[in-house]
């Protein structure tokens, strides 16, 4: 992976770990137009002898099989991505790659993005996100380049 901007790849995951806003997510349709779509992600760091790699990792996300950006990834896998902060200063995370689709009859990614963006499993929400009958997929965004940012110091006085 390549690592542009003024973030190390250290700053970057750790942003990403931290940061509990959804990834931007943009593709192609079958018909060739743009499309975007903001899922929540965990980011998935891979070993190396001595440890987790700041520069080797990944981000995946779930939805539901029958959504349209999954039909829109298995015709055309190549993906840019952004998660970045909302309010100034501004931080974040943007790049491009390319993106894999995996059923997940357990629902194994779902239960870890609803822990993470909603602290637990019991609200209505994930009970019906959960629920036996809806087929879940796992997206895995594999970056190619990324480009880390921030402005918190030449944004200092918009606070």
């Amino acid at each position: 992976m390549q690592v542009r901007g003024s973030l190390s790849p250290t700053a970057i995951t750790s942003f990403l770990e931290d940061a509990t806003i959804p990834v931007r997510l943009a593709c192609r349709t079958s018909a060739d137009h743009l499309w975007m779509c903001s899922l929540w992600y965990r980011l998935e760091t891979t070993a190396v002898d001595d440890g987790p790699s700041d520069h080797d990792w990944r981000l995946r996300c779930a939805t539901a099989a029958s959504a349209d950006i999954v039909s829109f990834l298995e015709s055309d896998p190549e993906i840019a991505f952004e998660i970045s902060t909302n309010d100034p200063p501004y931080t974040g995370v943007r790049g491009r790659g390319t993106a894999t689709i995996d059923s997940d009859p357990e629902k194994e990614t779902l239960r870890d993005l609803l822990e993470r963006y909603l602290g637990d499993t019991e609200s209505g929400l994930a009970r019906n996100l959960l629920r036996a009958e809806r087929e879940e997929v796992t997206i895995t965004i594999d970056p190619a380049v990324v480009y880390g940012w921030d402005f918190t110091d030449r944004m200092s006085d918009t606070d």
